[in-house]
């Protein structure tokens, strides 16, 4: 068990929280939620102990280990990868290090011996003869075989370092285990593995995400960081969600009788028990949540910007036609002869084993890179605006303010002072903020800036690569819900599995053997069929 005694958190004049009271048990998995800026990583560090509370303590259990990812890629370079997993449990790598380093001396001794046998007792103790067997399962489960195993973790490329230092994570079976965004980096394989393995951890997960559907694939409790206090939650994101707003619409019907409130509870309450997933900790959780009262909900004092696309005109007969288009990057052929086209209105996202393959591609279609060979035709009716991966691009050695930015992209109605300032308003840049140079914006801010650009394009096809990255939750669902209601057509990138489930009509999936292309269909569709054919540890 991880116990919170009466932590507060202060920087400078900024108090993130104080007198948080929380006790994390096992068999739960506990998600932290909180708008950017809130402290949910600085909380996990906190319960790592890699930063002191202001006041206040953080116990664990005796003889309880602790685990966590480690976010810098480039820590272990030259450690070999099966190795760096083992690693995650710190003592057993460093008996496994010293009883090693005993048995090469050439002059082994009787004291050597004697302490051979003691390191022998306890590695045996934590069943280390067994280590590298568990490693290599982890790193097979997460898709890293057996050739790579003896690599030294400089010549993996970086999404297979991220899954190394997730086994690492894994590795030894933590009694507490902290997880600081798991997802970034990971293929949907590999996801789905890592929700299955937390559905049935019987020991304690923390974890921080802004990933929607494995923080309900997973979550039994959130953490919500809000009003200073960080308040625990029985349910998943959707669950805590939902809730927040039927705690706000009741608090705004001050005049709804106290009984009628307690139906609606009760009737939202027995919708989600009837729902609770996860079959290990589904009778558990359904029992928690029959016993929220109305006191149990609070609503959530976050903001979310207002999102909405609206073209100037409709896209007539065609969209876009991509004809043998190849592109080879530094000698390395990324596409090859991609043909596809798409109709009007469609909603498609592009999916690959290969981040470069999309992104590559995405470019071409937007007009910033040329092809090799080949040709993208877009309908002479169309006209498109792009949200590029790598947002700092379209800010690059500007230090305008937000608001005179966005001014180069406004027509003449649109470029006064009140209309911009009410405009940023509601992309959550109040007051002063509208002042502050675009160098210095945060990643979610500049990704806000880049989608207040394309609403005033009134373009009738959205281009976007990856426009989850950098925003927090709030942002995301907003985006989602304008995408959902956008009238007229998307291509899209997209790690996130919500995201392209709730948006994409069309999936066009690039491999080094061309496209495979399905129109009139959704993401779980698609990864359903893939499934049946055998062919989803290809995908991504």
């Amino acid at each position: 068990m991880l116990t919170v005694n009466n932590v507060s958190m202060q920087f400078s004049t900024r108090k993130l929280y104080e007198d948080v009271n929380l006790k994390f048990t096992p068999g739960n998995c506990y998600g932290v939620i909180g708008a950017n800026g809130a402290g949910k990583s600085t909380f996990l560090k906190i319960l790592e102990g890699k930063l002191q509370p202001t006041s206040g303590t953080v116990s664990m259990g005796p003889n309880e280990r602790m685990s966590s990812l480690n976010q810098n890629h480039f820590a272990f370079e030259d450690e070999e990868v099966l190795a760096t997993v083992i690693r995650g449990h710190e003592k057993l790598y460093e008996i496994m290090t010293e009883k090693d380093a005993l048995y090469a001396k050439p002059d082994f001794s009787d004291e050597d011996g004697i302490r051979a046998a003691e390191l022998e007792g306890e590695f045996a103790e934590m069943d280390g003869w067994n280590a590298e067997s568990e490693a290599d399962q982890l790193l097979q489960n997460l898709g890293i075989d057996e050739s790579m195993q003896h690599m030294k973790m400089s010549e993996l490329t970086e999404p297979q370092k991220v899954k190394v230092l997730l086994g690492q994570a894994l590795f030894g079976s933590p009694d507490v285990l902290l997880l600081d965004e798991p997802t970034n980096g990971l293929d949907v394989q590999s996801i789905s593995w890592l929700e299955d393995f937390l559905a049935g951890y019987e020991k304690t997960v923390i974890v921080v995400s802004h990933d929607r559907h494995f923080l309900n694939q997973v979550c039994t409790h959130m953490c919500d960081v809000d009003f200073g206090k960080i308040t625990l939650f029985v349910g998943n994101y959707d669950f805590w969600m939902e809730s927040s707003q039927l705690a706000a619409k009741l608090q705004a019907n001050a005049n709804a009788k106290k009984a009628d409130q307690i139906k609606e509870l009760q009737e939202f309450v027995a919708r989600f028990s009837a729902n609770a997933s996860k079959s290990k900790q589904a009778t558990s959780r359904k029992k928690q949540l029959e016993k929220i009262t109305l006191d149990d909900i609070k609503p959530s004092s976050r903001k979310y910007p207002f999102i909405k696309f609206t073209p100037d005109r409709e896209i007539g007969n065609d969209l876009v036609k991509v004809e043998n288009v190849s592109k080879s990057i530094e000698g390395v052929k990324i596409l090859d002869n991609i043909s596809f086209t798409l109709r009007p209105n469609e909603k498609t996202a592009l999916i690959s084993r290969n981040d470069l393959a999309t992104t590559t591609l995405m470019q071409i279609i937007a007009g910033s890179m040329a092809p090799d060979s080949g040709t993208v035709t877009w309908g002479q009716t169309t006209s498109r605006t792009y949200l590029p991966k790598d947002i700092n691009e379209k800010y690059a050695g500007s230090e305008l303010p937000i608001i005179d930015w966005l001014r180069q992209f406004a027509s003449k109605e649109e470029s006064d002072n009140t209309f911009l300032r009410g405009f940023l308003g509601k992309m959550l840049f109040s007051g002063s903020d509208v002042e502050r140079p675009v160098n210095v914006l945060s990643g979610g801010e500049k990704v806000r800036g880049m989608l207040s650009k394309m609403m005033l394009s009134r373009a009738n096809v959205l281009l976007l690569d990856d426009p989850t990255n950098h925003l927090d939750l709030e942002s995301i669902t907003a985006l989602n819900d304008s995408l959902i209601d956008f009238k007229g057509a998307i291509v899209f990138t997209s790690h996130d599995h919500e995201f392209i489930q709730t948006i994409a009509d069309h999936i066009v999936e690039v491999s080094a053997k061309g496209v495979v292309d399905r129109g009139d269909t959704t993401y779980d569709e698609y990864l359903a069929h893939e499934a049946t054919q055998g062919r989803v540890q290809d995908l991504y």
